[in-house]
């Protein structure tokens, strides 16, 4: 299981890497627009294309900064280290499903099995943060238990 745990880690950091490739290439598209705009008859649609190539910018700015979040919750993961307990970098295996404990990269196809990755601090990571094998946990009212931790 460590091997899927290297393998899932390999997923996060892809996603990871996809997520900032696109908000740099969202943070130079905003910039060529706003250069390539030029000053019109019409100064209110010029300074209107302006405002609005600013506004993108700033959101892929915004988007940058996350990813960059997620790549610094990544590098505190030790992707070989075996786990007894549900912490940052375990992978969980309950009656729910399987769930990797890192960032919130939603649903990871591998080898033909479905693994879940979500942060430590989402809802269902807090439910699952700190509890071992043979454990119970619930969501939405309902219990599920814990099978196994790696």
């Amino acid at each position: 299981m460590i091997n899927t745990k290297i393998a899932l880690y390999h997923k996060c950091e892809a996603y990871v890497n996809d997520r900032i490739e696109r908000s740099k290439a969202d943070i130079q598209s905003a910039q060529e627009a706003s250069n390539n705009e030029t000053k019109s008859s019409a100064g209110d649609k010029y300074e209107t294309a302006r405002a609005m190539a600013q506004i993108e910018k700033e959101k892929a700015l915004t988007q940058l900064s996350e990813a960059g979040k997620l790549r610094q919750a990544l590098d505190m993961i030790i992707a070989d280290k075996p786990m007894a307990i549900a912490e940052l970098g375990s992978l969980v295996i309950t009656t729910a499903g399987q769930f990797y404990m890192s960032i919130s990269a939603g649903k990871l196809m591998l080898d033909g099995q479905v693994f879940f990755a979500i942060s430590p601090a989402s809802p269902l990571g807090q439910q699952l943060i700190g509890k071992q094998a043979g454990e119970q946990y619930q969501i939405n009212g309902k219990q599920f238990s814990i099978k196994e931790i790696y």
